[in-house]
């Protein structure tokens, strides 16, 4: 099966975050699952990029984001870019009363439109499952 993988799970992946406190028991089975193939919209790479400079991480892991790029690539994580027709489905998209965050709306809109599920930890995701969002969501 194929999975977008929200940013929150690739934090968790990539930076040894990925314990019983942050991956359920679901999740870490469909990651370790290798019939499974996992994709990310190139929107949650640059909110880890930017999540990564602004000092949020503290990992002595990667010395900067071209290493982290390079392993999110080694480990076969697809970045999609986003095309005219995910741009259709955000701008269709009926963003939830006190969710304004547009990298989300964008994420979320590839997921419906690629018809993959999205695993993510995010309540918020929840209220676009309305909306056609396969949600898989990963209990905290």
């Amino acid at each position: 099966m194929r999975y977008y993988l929200d940013t929150n799970i690739l934090i968790f992946l990539l930076f040894d975050k990925n314990s019983d406190d942050n991956l359920d028991k679901n999740t870490l089975e469909i990651l370790a699952d290798y019939e499974n193939m996992f994709y990310t919209s190139s929107v949650a790479i640059c909110e880890l990029f930017h999540l990564y400079k602004s000092g949020d991480f503290k990992t002595s892991k990667y010395k900067n984001p071209a290493e982290v790029f390079n392993t999110i690539d080694n480990i076969g994580i697809v970045i999609k870019s986003a095309t005219k027709e995910h741009l259709k489905y955000y701008s269709e998209l009926n963003a939830v009363e006190g969710h304004k965050d547009p990298n989300d709306h964008l994420i979320i809109s590839q997921a419906i439109s690629d018809k993959m599920p999205v695993i993510s930890s995010d309540r918020k995701f929840k209220l676009y499952e309305k909306q056609g969002l396969q949600l898989v969501f990963n209990k905290r």
